[in-house]
């Protein structure tokens, strides 16, 4: 694979898709303890999907993306919580798109050694065939 580094020892940074469902937060919950154990960089995506109806108006566009800011400063300081008292090092990162291109891209831009995502849903099935680095699928 071009680009992705193929020979070193651990894991230097995961990404994980979060969205405020089950399977996120168990995917979630896998990739912090991953790396934890690997002492790696933890970087949080919520993918903003904008094929919602509420962005076919000005006024909803509007609402949602307040909706979407609103939801991404309670995952912060979710993750403050948590991440900080277990001492894994984390950053969140809002991204407005395709989410499986989202977090793709965002793991490119980080030079992610891993994507990790809950079973279900379109997102898992696009990266297992497209990501250009190994994906972790949690149930």
């Amino acid at each position: 694979m071009p680009g992705f580094e193929i020979g070193k020892d651990g894991l230097a940074v995961i990404v994980v898709g979060v969205d405020g469902g089950e399977r996120a937060q168990n995917a979630a919950a896998w990739a912090t303890g991953l790396a934890r154990r690997e002492r790696a960089r933890l970087v949080l995506v919520y993918v903003e999907p904008l094929t919602s109806p509420a962005y076919w108006s000005p006024i909803g566009m509007a609402t949602a993306a307040e909706a979407a800011s609103e939801f991404v400063q309670e995952l912060r300081e979710s993750a403050e919580r948590y991440l900080d008292a277990v001492g894994v090092r984390w950053e969140l990162v809002h991204y407005r798109g395709d989410p499986a291109h989202g977090l793709e891209a965002v793991a490119e831009d980080r030079r992610a050694d891993c994507i990790v995502v809950g079973r279900g849903g379109g997102v898992p099935k696009t990266l297992v065939t497209e990501a250009r680095r190994p994906v972790v699928i949690v149930p």
